[in-house]
């Protein structure tokens, strides 16, 4: 689906963070979207999470950093990290150039699948809007080149 000129695909679930999950069984992989990375400029540095590490929903277990910020990142579902992108530790360029692709971040595997309704789907108004209220939000950025 497109909101507002950005790619948001149909199957995968998304948070008020960013991130967008896709599901495969019980493990959860786990990225940042096509929009966070636009907002970002360019990712120079991802603290790639240890596998085998415990995760909670909404609370942080990694971060990332572009030219101007650090920003933490929050599992969008609990369990363990099965399989962290270790990739990005030494070439964060998949995430500038396929943040739904080849720019995953970790693939966790889930305790509890019932956490994915608390996370959007692209063709809920709540989320629409509220991706909506982010492009205006960031506009100014958005509009540099």
């Amino acid at each position: 689906m497109d909101i507002g000129g950005y790619s948001f695909p149909d199957e995968l679930y998304y948070d008020q963070s960013h991130g967008w999950a896709s599901v495969e069984g019980k493990v959860v992989t786990q990225g940042v979207t096509e929009f966070a990375q636009k907002i970002s400029k360019e990712i120079v540095y991802v603290e790639v999470p240890r596998s085998g590490r415990t995760v909670e929903q909404g609370k942080t277990f990694m971060s990332m950093e572009s030219g101007k910020w650090v920003g933490r990142i929050g599992a969008m579902v609990s369990g363990t990290i099965a399989e962290p992108n270790e990739e990005l530790e030494w070439d964060v360029d998949p995430i500038n150039e396929d943040p739904f692709g080849e720019g995953w971040l970790a693939k966790i595997e889930a305790s509890e699948l019932g956490e994915l309704d608390n996370l959007f789907k692209a063709s809920d108004a709540e989320f629409q809007s509220f991706i909506e209220s982010e492009i205006e939000k960031y506009k100014d950025l958005l509009e540099e080149t």
